[in-house]
């Protein structure tokens, strides 16, 4: 069976042709990523992306989206595209397709990804549990989470949360002053705005306040490439705070959803996938008071999948209509 994966953010937007072999496995060819700004409509997109592949396409589509899929309407935060889910068929001249969010998709990607796709970050080593619920999170321009439940027939179930909005809990000084920060500007401050890609503005120029250092505003490209590139100390301070943040973060998320296991995705996890070992995101993550004992046995790990959201896609199709 063969179908297009379309992962679709507010920057770009990325296709492939996904093979499910009869064995289960799936498989893609090499993606071809489209700049949305070039294209008008998603529709114009796709008829760009056909005429690459020679004229045609299968007749099955999956995509991934950044935001939510349900209503009538399909709106997307940073691009002006839209789609009406009961066109799909009509638009792209296809027989069936299936909507998901886009960290939904990653979470099908962990079901599916084998165990040479993931790096090893925290708790015991060994193969992440066949069974039970993985809590699945990642940071980018946003936080995404998502929840999946392993059973022991091998199926599996995918639910889509908005766990990236819960309240910022400060573990430290350094992290009251963060969230004292943010709090001049949102009433209610959520992980999201200290555990994203943005957010290590405010971590820097928090860390540069606490010095009483004067520093040029810069945009978060500029900070994470330089704290990443250990160019500038107070930028990789503002990354290892970071990193403090997530673990913390990713702790009491699978506390929330009673994890046997975390993965970390997302295109900056991915980034700092040599960063995290070696900082204090594990000993965060364990730092749950009485529940320590408890933390320091779930398996974290990065999942490395180079294309997570397409994969992810699929996958998603192919658990609801199987070779149909």
């Amino acid at each position: 069976m063969e179908l297009v994966a379309v992962d679709i953010g507010g920057t770009h937007a990325r296709f492939a042709i996904a093979t499910r072999d009869s064995d289960g496995t799936i498989t893609m060819d090499e993606p071809v990523t489209l700049h949305t700004e070039d294209y008008a409509s998603f529709q114009t997109a796709w008829e760009a992306y056909r005429e690459r592949k020679g004229g045609s396409l299968p007749s099955r589509v999956a995509m991934a989206i950044a935001g939510p899929v349900g209503g009538e309407v399909i709106r997307f935060t940073n691009n002006p595209w839209i789609i009406r889910p009961a066109l799909v068929n009509e638009k792209l001249g296809v027989d069936s397709y299936k909507l998901v969010n886009d960290f939904e998709a990653v979470a099908h990607a962990v079901a599916r990804a084998g165990e040479d796709e993931f790096l090893y970050l925290a708790g015991p080593r060994g193969p992440l549990p066949a069974t039970g619920r993985l809590t699945v999170m990642g940071p980018g321009t946003g936080l995404g989470v998502a929840h999946l439940y392993r059973e022991a027939s091998g199926h599996y179930r995918v639910s889509a949360t908005e766990g990236g909005h819960i309240d910022f809990a400060p573990l430290d000084s350094i992290e009251d002053a963060i969230l004292a920060r943010l709090r001049k500007r949102h009433t209610r401050v959520s992980v999201e705005r200290v555990v994203a890609g943005p957010a290590i503005v405010d971590i820097y120029e928090t860390l540069a306040a606490l010095e009483h250092k004067n520093v040029p505003e810069r945009d978060d490209v500029a900070i994470w490439t330089a704290g990443m590139n250990g160019t500038d100390s107070l930028a990789a301070a503002a990354v290892d705070r970071f990193c403090l943040s997530l673990g913390s973060v990713a702790g009491d998320l699978a506390l929330a959803q009673g994890a046997s296991g975390v993965v970390i995705a997302g295109g900056l996890g991915y980034r700092l996938r040599d960063h995290l070992p070696k900082s204090g995101f594990a000993s965060r993550f364990c730092a749950k008071g009485r529940f320590a004992g408890l933390m320091e046995k779930l398996p974290v790990k990065l999942i490395t999948h180079p294309q997570p959201g397409l994969f992810g896609a699929a996958a998603a199709y192919c658990q609801q209509y199987g070779d149909n």
